[in-house]
């Protein structure tokens, strides 16, 4: 249910977002744009943040650098070699292609942009887990309200391409759920964390690639993710 709630959230943000598209705000849309990068700048910046700052002793320190650093370099160099970032904009294409949307210059740009944002993070795991486990989708449902906001100012900026991060926003969530009994035992407190942590990054650079234009191939820097999972539950055990 909860999952259910989430895609219908985004898919509501996506109409909502193409009204205003298509109103007299359009010409305020690079503005807006930026002003969409710099709150996304600031979420993943504070996920980061709190997941690394650890207060001990009377001053801060930093936790979980040399994991990230670990992740990330592997990671994108496993998502280079899959070439992530070809496939998932060759399904965006196909998606464009299929709804009429191919006058959309920025469809794919949005929809990347979109699903990486509400797909990766902490509640997204923990409510999905939640739901399959207990059938409580109150966190589920509070991540739906935000993922509404979120898609409605991309689809209102960038275009309509962001409502249709719905489908594997669906599927993760979904997958999780339906799994929920055979991953929980394996999901610890610090996973948990790390993943944050690493989805954290990566919604950092989607706000570096809305404010300043950059590129970043951020797709290929999805099997970052798994970092966390290796160290956690193979490293860890071994040591």
């Amino acid at each position: 249910m909860g999952t259910l709630i989430n895609v219908a959230a985004v898919i509501l943000g996506g109409v909502l977002g193409k009204w205003i598209n298509g109103s007299a705000l359009k010409k305020y849309q690079d503005t807006l744009m930026h002003a969409l990068g710099l709150c996304t700048l600031f979420i993943g910046v504070g996920g980061v943040l709190s997941k690394m700052l650890v207060y001990e002793n009377g001053s801060f320190t930093t936790r979980g650098t040399m994991l990230m650093i670990f992740s990330m370099v592997l990671g994108t160099l496993a998502g280079e070699l899959l070439r992530i970032e070809f496939h998932l904009n060759h399904l965006g294409e196909r998606i464009k292609k299929a709804v009429g949307a191919t006058q959309d210059a920025r469809f794919v740009e949005s929809f990347m942009s979109n699903m990486l944002v509400i797909c990766i993070g902490a509640m997204a795991i923990v409510g999905s887990l939640q739901d399959g486990l207990t059938g409580d989708y109150s966190m589920l449902a509070a991540k739906a309200a935000l993922d509404c906001v979120i898609t409605l100012i991309f689809v209102s900026t960038l275009g309509i391409g962001a409502a249709f991060a719905a489908i594997p926003l669906g599927i993760y969530q979904g997958s999780i759920t339906l799994l929920a009994h055979f991953i929980e035992p394996y999901l610890s407190t610090a996973l948990i964390n790390d993943l944050s942590l690493l989805g954290s990054v990566l919604i950092t650079g989607v706000a570096v690639n809305l404010i300043f234009n950059k590129g970043i191939c951020l797709a290929n820097m999805l099997p970052a993710m798994l970092g966390p999972v290796i160290w956690h539950l193979v490293i860890l055990p071994l040591l």
